[in-house]
């Protein structure tokens, strides 16, 4: 959910043209390890409302940290009962190598609203999604938020956690099990430390161990148990945040095996931060650098999975990586370069309307083997130099405009996995940012090199 009050009761038309060169797969999504990728479930809101949108996102990443939205970060279905949309989705792969998909009944931020239901879909690939349905859970007057499943092998059935507000007159974690998310049995409390909790995600297994995180006040906290009854687990980490976090996610890399704790944040609303730990069990974890990791644009309380390197293939090859970009500072990790009255700059992700800061790399104007930045909501005008300063002006056929809009991409000064950009008709300089505002200068010092580094990514 997002910045839900707890209560004491509940508180490129170019970009297709011949002569593309290698210059515009810059933001192309990584290629996976062998046998090692991830799925991101997520639906999406911005500031000022733009970018909502409550059906069903889905995103790919290579390493689980670096994630490409799917279908132009449109969704790939919406529910058609209830309210007629969703909030925090949950992706499952069942025990028969399908997918599940688990999601809140819920469209838009009122948190008053009672639902007993959630959503629910199957697929057998996250290509194609059937058997639509809202599986109903309880009888309670309250709602059914944020829910997520997990397998029971001493049970034989599969777990739904979800939080509701039950006659303790807090947020519980409560469970219903089913063997084919199509009825399921009767409610039972899973998790009541005695204040309000919402947002529970598992982590089954881990050294004979089960994880469960879960949002108290602001923050996030961990409980575990050697067993997965109803009832035995205890808190046991110390807990971490970023401003009000939230719908915590744990997922373990498949290369390297640490663990990362994923948070929502919703001050500001919309923006994930990231920790990382070697071990479980030590109940603690590091913060890791935003230059490591992108989410997906606008997304919000989100799930991911494992899936296989040909999963991912498949994933792109349907619903396609998007046709625009976005361009990270390298410096600024948490903001990126948009256009605002005209001025190129860079500012702290998120703010609306959030197409300022999406770009389409087109072959460069003055030199196909260049780039020039093409904006998606203004498409008649392009990022370019003017007495060294960038504006966003529109194309007006000259000679001079098609060269003051070229650039030429050279590894990252700061950092050669990165990217930088040369000035086509004054080569001696660089784009950059000072003081947040996008220019084009020589490039002497280690801060220069810092302002002039970016990340080109989705």
């Amino acid at each position: 959910m997002n910045d839900r009050p707890l209560q004491p009761s509940r508180r490129v038309a170019l970009g297709a043209m011949a002569g593309l060169t290698a210059a515009f797969a810059l933001g192309a999504p990584a290629r996976a390890a062998a046998g090692t990728a991830y799925v991101m479930g997520y639906f999406t809101e911005s500031p000022n409302g733009d970018g909502a949108d409550y059906g069903l996102h889905l995103a790919v990443s290579a390493d689980s940290l670096q994630w490409t939205p799917l279908n132009q970060n449109k969704p790939v279905v919406t529910p058609s009962g209830g309210t007629g949309g969703l909030r925090d989705p949950f992706v499952l792969r069942r025990q028969d190598d399908t997918f599940v998909v688990l999601a809140t009944d819920l469209k838009g931020t009122d948190w008053s609203l009672q639902s007993q239901y959630i959503h629910v879909w199957d697929s057998a690939d996250l290509r194609s999604f059937s058997g639509y349905r809202r599986l109903k859970l309880h009888d309670m007057a309250t709602h059914s938020w944020a829910p997520e499943a997990y397998w029971d092998a001493g049970r034989g059935q599969y777990g739904i956690i979800y939080s509701a507000v039950d006659s303790s007159g807090h947020n519980v974690i409560m469970v219903n099990y089913t063997s084919d998310f199509v009825t399921a049995s009767a409610p039972q409390v899973f998790f009541d430390p005695g204040y309000d909790v919402i947002d529970g995600d598992l982590a089954v297994g881990v050294g004979g161990v089960n994880y469960l995180y879960f949002k108290k006040d602001q923050t996030l906290v961990g409980a575990r148990s050697t067993s997965l009854n109803p009832g035995s687990f205890t808190v046991f980490s110390t807990p971490v945040a970023h401003g009000g976090t939230e719908a915590p996610i744990l997922v373990r890399s498949q290369s390297t095996g640490t663990w990362f704790l994923w948070g929502d944040t919703y001050t500001p609303n919309g923006v994930f931060y990231a920790w990382q730990s070697a071990d479980l069990a030590s109940g603690t974890w590091t913060a890791v650098d935003q230059r490591l990791y992108t989410q997906p644009l606008n997304s919000k309380h989100a799930s991911i999975q494992p899936i296989t390197t040909t999963e991912y293939d498949s994933l792109l090859a349907k619903w396609g990586a998007p046709a625009w970009n976005r361009l990270k500072s390298y410096n600024y990790p948490a903001r990126y370069v948009r256009h605002s009255n005209y001025v190129g700059r860079i500012d702290e992700y998120p703010f609306d309307p959030y197409t300022d800061s999406q770009w389409t790399l087109v072959p460069g104007l003055a030199d196909t083997a260049g780039v020039s930045f093409r904006s998606v909501n203004y498409p008649t005008r392009y990022l370019r130099h003017s007495n060294y300063q960038m504006t966003l002006d529109v194309d007006d056929g000259t000679t001079t405009f098609a060269q003051d809009a070229t650039f030429h991409r050279t590894a990252g000064l700061a950092d050669t996995s990165w990217s930088s950009f040369r000035s086509h008709n004054n080569p001696s300089r660089y784009l950059r940012h000072a003081n947040y505002v996008l220019r084009i200068d020589p490039i002497s010092t280690s801060t220069d090199k810092a302002d002039a580094t970016f990340s080109v990514g989705s």
